[in-house]
């Protein structure tokens, strides 16, 4: 079981004491009253009785919204965090030799500390025989304690420490005042900047030129917005269907060519040409078939819709042009064939000459 929060107040049921003083929602000061009278009245105006003051007696209630509180409560307590400012204490260190340009550069630091609302604390270290010589440190301390009395108060005069010798410097504004300073100073400069950009390019600040009011949406302007959209659907259904009515007249009309063409092909193979006069007039009458094929076809392909136009004469440009039937070639007068002339006949090759046999000599 969650256990309950000591510090949270005690509200309604969680009241027992017999007699309450009762306080209303504005801070109205009913009296010393009976805590079932004191609930009664919370429940009738929907609001909790709260124990504000649990040590009085009688205890002191109020009427109020407790969620509405804790909230509010919430908001003050983060409101309060945010504003808090811690400050810190920043160290600088010197030399007791140290250069002109680097004190002004350490200055310049210290300065900017100190109006952040932090302090701090500069410390000069001696080495070697410049311990002999504390005055000089001391001097160079106040030196700058003079310098910054503008930003910052003496909270500790110099004093040394071993080889170091330290003054701690306090800001003259707090924290929390000099954050808040500082935020103008940055706003400030970049409404400036913003000034010095607007009449730089010769234009209006946005903010002010006058602000665009926004026409609240109505069922007419609704209405307007569907049928144009439908209108749309329509003209997009409308162009596609006479695209692929185009595409398919083209193909029709270009498988009527071509199967024109081929008739006229076969039926010129089918004839014998019977002179070289003859081919004009065959290409002819091949060119009014291709023509009349052509007709026949325009007037049988459907009308295309004034939409469709554009896509129309696309797809006719990309129609394939027909093949060109090929002419057929002049026959010439047959000539007689050459008549085959005999070859000799081989003759037999020659035997070679048998060598004589030489016959034994009977005398030997």
């Amino acid at each position: 079981m969650k256990e309950r929060i000591i510090n949270e107040p005690r509200i309604n049921e969680r009241i027992r004491v017999p007699e309450v003083r009762l306080v209303g929602p504005q801070g109205e000061q009913v009296g010393i009253v009976r805590i079932e009278d004191a609930l009664r009245l919370a429940q009738e105006s929907d609001l909790d009785l709260v124990e504000v003051a649990p040590n009085s007696r009688p205890p002191v209630v109020k009427l109020m919204d407790y969620g509405k509180f804790k909230y509010e409560a919430a908001v003050k307590a983060r409101e309060a965090r945010r504003n808090q400012a811690n400050t810190e204490i920043k160290e600088m260190r010197f030399r007791l030799k140290i250069d002109e340009h680097d004190y002004e550069t350490k200055k310049g630091h210290v300065v900017r500390f100190l109006k952040g609302g932090d302090k701090v604390k500069v410390t000069i270290m001696f080495r070697g025989r410049e311990q002999s010589r504390p005055e000089m440190g001391r001097r160079l301390l106040l030196k700058l304690a003079e310098q910054v009395a503008e930003f910052a108060i003496v909270e500790n005069m110099p004093s040394q420490e071993g080889r170091n010798m330290s003054l701690v410097l306090g800001p003259v504004k707090k924290k929390a005042e000099a954050k808040e300073e500082q935020r103008k100073v940055r706003e400030a400069k970049k409404a400036a900047d913003d000034a010095a950009k607007i009449e730089r390019d010769g234009g209006v600040a946005p903010a002010a030129s006058a602000p665009v009011k926004k026409r609240a949406v109505t069922s007419d302007d609704f209405e307007t917005d569907v049928s144009a959209a439908e209108s749309f659907e329509a003209d997009v259904a409308a162009a596609e269907a006479a695209k692929a009515a185009a595409v398919e007249a083209a193909g029709v009309e270009a498988a009527t060519v071509e199967a024109a063409a081929s008739t006229v092909v076969e039926s010129e193979s089918d004839e014998t040409p019977e002179a070289d006069t003859e081919a004009p007039e065959a290409d002819e009458v091949k060119a009014s078939v291709v023509e009349g094929a052509v007709v026949a076809v325009k007037k049988a392909a459907p009308a295309k819709p004034a939409a469709a136009s554009a896509v129309a004469k696309v797809a006719a440009a990309k129609k394939p042009a027909p093949k060109p039937v090929p002419k057929p070639a002049p026959t010439a007068a047959a000539k007689p064939a050459p008549k085959a002339t005999p070859k000799p006949a081989s003759k037999p090759a020659p035997k070679p000459a048998s060598k004589p046999v030489s016959k034994p000599d009977p005398e030997a």
